[in-house]
């Protein structure tokens, strides 16, 4: 897979390449990453990429000039996916990094100023949102749709069964997890983690599954197939309220 940033603030990005599962990525091949400074591309001798919208009104709009002349110099591949990040976008979740994670490519354009040139769109296959709040540039948005990318690559994570078992993944928030030692300032590990069965650990998980999510995010139960089982489990929780 190759990722490429279209940034005014290349910088930004340097740690993160070199860092944690970027790296992994990166060093088992899977993944390759670049920097594409549009500012370059600039038309003007200021390199200039913004300028004030057309009907008045507060800040500045970036220019479509710059971005389109980038990605043209980036030659995408056929079957490439140009994200935009902006707040108007679908709210990325972890069925949409899915989708991403199947892309051979992957151009992301990080804004800056009040806004995009309505123009610029016509150039995304996606326009995607982190949150319903305003940040001051793509830049840090670009990377956690990024990160939640990458890991779903193949042999990037130590564990194939990790990913698999991540919270939104199955529909449900992830169970609790516990490590040594077994009892820590009074707390002690569920017996049923220290019992060696299986079968009852796996049925444990799940239910704390359903509980948290029931807890936390009822929300995400609203669309969720429950079975016979957790539809017990679910009246449980609810008669103990």
């Amino acid at each position: 897979m190759k990722l490429t940033f279209l940034s005014l603030f290349p910088e930004m990005y340097q740690g993160v390449f070199s860092s944690s599962i970027w790296k992994q990525a990166e060093e088992k091949g899977q993944v390759t990453y670049s920097v594409t400074d549009f500012r370059q591309y600039a038309d003007n001798k200021h390199n200039k990429v913004d300028d004030y919208p057309f009907g008045g009104g507060a800040g500045m709009v970036l220019r479509a000039q710059p971005i389109y002349d980038a990605i043209e110099s980036i030659q995408l591949s056929k079957d490439a996916r140009v994200v935009l990040l902006c707040p108007q976008g679908e709210p990325h979740t972890q069925e949409k990094a899915e989708q991403l994670a199947s892309a051979e490519e992957i151009v992301f354009i990080c804004g800056h100023y009040e806004g995009y040139d309505e123009r610029i769109r016509s150039l995304a296959t996606d326009e995607i949102s982190i949150g319903d709040y305003v940040l001051t540039g793509g830049e840090l948005a670009s990377m956690v749709i990024a990160d939640s990318v990458i890991r779903l690559q193949s042999g990037v994570l130590g564990n194939e069964q990790s990913a698999k078992e991540d919270s939104f993944q199955t529909g449900l928030l992830e169970h609790p997890h516990y490590t040594r030692p077994a009892e820590f300032r009074g707390m002690k590990v569920p017996d049923v983690l220290l019992s060696g069965h299986h079968r009852n650990i796996e049925e444990w998980r799940k239910k704390e599954s359903l509980r948290r999510t029931y807890e936390r995010r009822p929300d995400l139960l609203e669309d969720y197939d429950q079975s016979d089982q957790e539809e017990k489990w679910l009246n449980e929780f609810k008669n103990n309220d």
